[in-house]
């Protein structure tokens, strides 16, 4: 759950420090001072976008870090583990905005993208906003309730990846069919163009290699000329020659070595040198041996390489690269000679996956309608509590196999009425401004109880319901509030009504404050009488009345008995 918010140098906050606790907190505060600012700092840490028109001006930067306990969240823990991140019983998210419009995010003080902080965050917190009910219109949205109170994540995943090997397959199948059809000409090209290729046989590396025996070849008579000349002066001239002369050398220094040792070196260097030089005049008289060129393999060895020149020209490659162009060509056409095969492989293998997918839908289908009956009943009694009575929710169902879809082939969507005896109609057609308030609200209260995330915050949620609706709105917060079998639960309502800002556990309220031109939002945690007073200014607006005070002392009186 989240611990601790620290705020500095945002919007119109210099710098704030904030304690949260488990259970329900109210967090109240006059129009305009700056509830929705806080929430706008933690939605930053938690990886929106950044502004640096956010950073309060006069300024360099704004930073924001959001302090979490994590004992409780084993997935979260699994999760940094695999990220390489320190993990211990608190998670710490960071984010730090320049005026200069750089941004940098941080998890347990390492750097970190925006896509690793949202996908953590997930995991933390769940953020319901005021205007979510707006959002419900959408059939897309409907789907994504009911799947997300279904915890219906694997069987999604399940059905996706199907839906998308079907799509590829489907791609695969018409592209092959389509180009079957244009193949005649090019069949009739690679089956002309490899048969010129088979009959080359050209070899990998061949082309290097007959270049290298062709230049020796074409120059034997010089490099013939060149070897007699070095074995002449190395050993076979008479009158001089390396050998004798190096030797001869040899034989003086080592009748001097007894007279001075130090020439000892000398002498073993020169006896090196001469075994060096006997090895090379060994080589070089066995190259001359072998050094005739034989004028028809002359002959032969250029008319490969110009056959090899000829054909990698047409081609318009370079003659090194003609051996995997013909492999490549040959593939092609092994691809085409066998495309009814491929054809034949590719519609069995897409009546498979068409089978699997429907097998997977119907299964998701059995479970979306199981839950979907669960939701109906608790949604349409939670109808009679805030101020629907006779009312009644119902998911419909239509599907349809020709909207395939990554979702499945369900069409949800959720229909109401406000009254009894009355049909069902489609929410976005029959619901008021007003009821569409209350049936989100529930829709998001019982969605929110069966979320594996203990931090919930509810962003003026409440808002287009008042009196005693606004008070049931209050408890049913407050019960989201209390410890369960998933340990301690965390609730944080940004709320304008005192019935449900009553119903907390904890009490924060927003202060703006202006001194010398200068205006800055403070947080105040309340103490039993500041407590007291806040909802008697709630309930009275600017003058705080004994009545008022009175009838804050019986709303809180109240909520000890949830």
């Amino acid at each position: 759950m989240l611990k601790h918010l620290y705020i500095r140098n945002f919007a119109i906050i210099d710098e704030l420090e904030l304690d949260f606790n488990a259970g329900m907190t109210a967090l109240t505060g006059e129009t305009g001072a700056g509830k929705s600012i806080l929430l706008g700092a933690l939605n930053l840490v938690l990886g929106d976008r950044a502004d640096n028109d956010s950073i309060k001006q006069g300024n360099e930067f704004a930073e924001i870090v959001a302090e979490f306990d994590i004992k409780q969240l084993n997935d979260v823990s699994v999760w940094l583990v695999a990220q390489e991140l320190n993990t211990d019983d608190e998670c710490i998210l960071r984010r730090r905005i320049s005026k200069d419009g750089r941004s940098r995010a941080y998890i347990n003080g390492t750097p970190v993208n925006l896509q690793l902080i949202r996908e953590l965050a997930e995991m933390l917190i769940d953020i319901h906003g005021q205007h979510e009910h707006q959002s419900m219109m959408k059939i897309s949205v409907q789907r994504q309730l009911l799947d997300d109170y279904a915890s219906h994540a694997p069987l999604l995943e399940t059905v996706s990846n199907i839906y998308v090997e079907l799509k590829l397959t489907e791609e695969q199948l018409h592209h092959l069919q389509q180009s079957s059809n244009e193949q005649n000409d090019r069949l009739d090209l690679l089956r002309f163009q490899t048969q010129e290729l088979d009959t080359l046989a050209i070899e990998e590396n061949e082309y290097r290699t007959l270049d290298s025996q062709h230049k020796r070849m074409a120059n034997a008579e010089r490099l013939n000329t060149t070897v007699e000349q070095a074995l002449h002066m190395l050993s076979e001239d008479e009158s001089t020659n390396v050998q004798s002369a190096v030797s001869h050398i040899i034989a003086s220094l080592t009748g001097l070595n007894e007279l001075d040792e130090n020439l000892s070196p000398a002498s073993e260097m020169l006896t090196e040198a001469l075994v060096q030089i006997d090895e090379s005049v060994s080589l070089l008289q066995g190259y001359r041996d072998n050094i005739e060129v034989d004028p028809v393999e002359l002959a032969a060895t250029e008319q490969r390489i110009q056959n090899i020149l000829d054909l990698a020209r047409k081609h318009r490659v370079e003659p090194e690269t003609l051996h995997t162009l013909h492999k490549e060509l040959q593939e092609e056409l092994d691809d085409i000679d066998h495309v009814d095969e491929r054809l034949e492989e590719l519609s069995r293998q897409q009546e498979q996956l068409e089978d699997k997918y429907l097998k997977a839908c119907e299964t998701l289908t059995t479970s979306r309608k199981k839950a979907a009956t669960k939701l109906n009943k608790k949604i349409t009694q939670s109808m009679q509590t805030l101020g629907m009575t006779g009312g009644r929710f119902e998911i419909v169902f239509n599907p349809s196999t020709s909207r395939r879809s990554a979702y499945g082939l369900d069409q949800i969507e959720f229909t109401v009425t406000a009254n009894a005896g009355q049909s069902c109609k489609p929410i976005s057609r029959v619901a008021s401004g007003g009821e569409l308030a209350r049936i989100s609200l529930a829709i998001q209260m019982i969605i929110a109880n069966n979320s594996k995330i203990p931090s919930l915050i509810f962003d003026e949620v409440d808002s287009g319901v008042g009196g005693g609706i606004a008070e049931i709105v209050g408890r049913h917060l407050r019960i989201l509030g209390q410890p369960s079998t998933r340990g301690n639960n965390q609730v944080i309502c940004i709320t304008h009504l005192p019935q449900v800002a009553s119903q907390a556990h904890h009490h924060l309220r927003v202060e703006k404050q202006t001194l010398k031109k200068h205006t800055t939002s403070q947080v105040v945690t309340l103490d039993e009488e500041q407590r007291r007073r806040e909802i008697a200014r709630m309930l009275s607006g600017v003058e705080i009345t004994e009545q008022s005070l009175a009838h804050a002392d019986e709303m809180l009186e109240r909520a000890q008995s949830v």
